[in-house]
């Protein structure tokens, strides 16, 4: 294994330790605590889980976490109700509705109504809109999470050829404009895309999002280009009955030819959070009309 191997869980804990300092800095400049409030409807397990956990980074950065947890039988009116609410609540600053939503709640209808100043995820349109023209707003974590990582291993990403495998718009799409913010000339694959490995063999940087287990191989890569895999996908284990992690990169293959990787897991994952609070911050920061330090 030639390849370095980058740990998205230190740079994370690195990461919620700058949050923090700004946080202390805006409570020092502005009076101003920011707060996070996270939007739990019904009893996903995982879900919980994960809300749970970011309960506990909100707290420990400094900030204030709102927890709202709603019966699965939740309507959306109620549920738009409550965001009202937190759109007006001065004490909030960030607003997150874990996905995904019971099947009577309109994804794209909740999403589109929590503030666009508060929208710690990025998913509004009027944030997609800003991020598409280049001017300053809240980005999905994931995307910036990647874009943060890339750096801290090339420096500057200017002039690179990028590949971007996945067209979603919670990652594909968002990466693929941040990549082209930082002058790369960038490649969104998919699907469709006729001869993948061809396309892929000439980044310097891969960004797999494609929700496929390992589909990435060694001999697609270019010698020595970075990959930031997304990708979490839940396999069959050596043992019987137990399952494992992998990523949308055969990452053991890739680790001798790649110049530097993330694992899976301990690579993006551990940034979505250390990000969602950096958005959070950013947008407590703007609010106040406080200039962000992170």
């Amino acid at each position: 294994m030639s390849a370095r191997i980058i740990d998205g869980t230190a740079f994370a804990a690195t990461l919620r330790g700058r949050v923090r300092n700004g946080v202390e800095a805006l409570v020092r400049s502005h009076g101003v605590v920011p707060g996070l409030a996270v939007v739990l409807v019904g009893a996903d397990p995982a879900s919980q889980v994960y809300v749970k956990n970011k309960a506990g980074r909100t707290v420990e950065a400094g900030m204030r976490s709102f927890e709202h947890r709603l019966q699965d039988t939740t309507t959306e009116a109620e549920l738009m109700t409550l965001i009202a609410s937190l759109n007006a609540d001065p004490a909030v600053h960030g607003i997150l509705v874990q996905l995904p939503l019971p099947k009577q709640i309109r994804e794209n209808a909740v999403l589109t109504a929590v503030d666009p100043a508060k929208d710690v995820d990025g998913f509004h349109p009027i944030n997609a809109g800003l991020l598409a023209t280049g001017k300053p707003g809240l980005v999905p974590c994931t995307p910036l999470a990647c874009v943060m990582l890339a750096k801290d291993v090339l420096g500057s990403l200017e002039g690179l050829d990028a590949i971007v495998i996945g067209r979603s718009n919670i990652v594909g799409k968002p990466v693929a404009q941040l990549l082209l913010a930082e002058s790369c000339t960038v490649t969104i694959a998919h699907s469709k895309t006729r001869d993948l490995a061809a396309v892929c063999a000439r980044a310097d940087l891969v960004i797999a999002a494609v929700g496929r287990p390992e589909i990435v191989k060694a001999d697609w890569l270019k010698p020595g280009a970075t990959v930031i895999d997304v990708g979490i996908n839940r396999v069959a284990g050596a043992e019987l009955g137990k399952m494992k992690l992998v990523g949308d990169v055969d990452f053991k293959a890739c680790a001798d030819k790649a110049g530097a990787i993330t694992p899976v897991p301990g690579g993006v994952g551990p940034m979505t959070i250390a990000c969602l609070l950096v958005n959070t911050l950013r947008a407590a920061c703007a609010i106040a009309g406080a200039t962000a330090t992170v």
